[in-house]
């Protein structure tokens, strides 16, 4: 999820009473409620080295290395500003902070793992991505319903608005799982019975602002189709223009062998590949039709000269 969703589930939770457990209570589970994504960081790296930063982002920091250390670094971090801060303030409560430090990071992966862009929750140990694909990465009810939460709880001086907040979060956050879940058994049986046989991967995600309409993306072999499922009429509807694969061709190949497409795959799911011949070579950008259009962070684009094989490609 966003950064700003991030910030107001930690500080509901703040306001919803654990901020009386110790001083710097609510800073803490803000913080820790979106330190994970210290991984952004790898968007300067990217600057100096051929990596997309895709393939940094939601893995050691949100893996079980970081889920360990952390709220441990967290937690010492805001003992040594307290001391330094308020040296004869009230005292801190380590334990209290360990536990918000670890409350506010795993409110984070959970929020991360309900989206389509995935989380490795089990990095290092294991690369695999998950994917909840029930609410969208930016998802505005959210927004209204903590948002709301905190600004009445600050007002009023009583956590009851921010209970009430979660609550009503958490069963928004169950009523888009288990759409996520019908809407997909309704795709695979619909994309059976009129073709006979199981999609080799689909995702049927959610799409920004409408809650029960969901974008469908299905790999068909040597191509993906796309579509929409809505609820209002469940019927999954496909687009009549189809987007090719291309992995045969023969510039691809040598892409694959380039360091900013070998990063950028590890993060892709439904990779596709776009070839252009120019005056320096063959054009090949890869993208993922998650994320079919635009340039920037989402794709990677190399040019293959003339007569490569697989080695010796140059990035453009």
């Amino acid at each position: 999820m966003d950064n700003i969703c991030h910030t107001l589930v930690g500080a509901a939770m703040g306001h919803a009473g654990l901020k009386q457990r110790t001083p710097y209570a609510t800073g803490t589970l803000m913080i820790a409620a979106n330190i994970p994504d210290l991984d952004a960081l790898a968007v300067v790296a990217s600057f100096v080295t051929d990596m997309s930063p895709v393939s940094f982002r939601r893995g050691w920091t949100h893996g079980v290395v970081g889920q360990a250390l952390l709220p441990i670094a967290l937690t010492l971090a805001v003992m040594a500003w307290a001391r330094w801060r308020r040296p004869h303030g009230p005292p801190v409560r380590a334990g209290w902070l360990l536990a918000l430090s670890y409350l506010g990071l795993y409110s984070h992966l959970f929020l991360d793992f309900l989206n389509n862009y995935g989380v490795r929750l089990l990095a290092p140990l294991e690369w695999r991505w998950f994917y909840g694909d029930a609410v969208f990465i930016v998802d505005p009810w959210l927004w209204l319903l903590l948002g709301l939460g905190v600004w009445m709880a600050k007002r009023t001086r009583v956590p009851q608005p921010a209970w009430l907040a979660l609550g009503f979060a958490s069963g928004y956050v169950v009523v888009m799982l288990t759409a996520a879940a019908i809407s997909r058994q309704a795709v695979i049986r619909e994309w059976r019975a009129e073709r006979g046989y199981d999609p080799s991967a689909l995702m049927v995600g959610p799409v920004p602002v409408s809650p029960f309409s969901r974008q469908v993306i299905i790999d068909a072999g040597d191509h993906y189709e796309t579509g929409v499922y809505r609820f209002s009429s469940p019927r999954l509807q496909l687009d009549a223009m189809r987007i090719p694969k291309n992995e045969q061709a023969p510039a691809v190949a040598a892409a694959r062998e380039e360091p900013s497409v070998r990063s950028f795959l590890v993060w892709s799911r439904f990779p596709f590949w776009q070839v252009r011949h120019t005056g320096r070579g063959t054009e090949v950008t890869v993208r993922d039709a998650r994320f079919p259009v635009g340039d920037g962070t989402f794709m990677a684009r190399v040019v293959v000269p003339e007569g490569a094989k697989s080695r010796g490609v140059e990035p453009e």
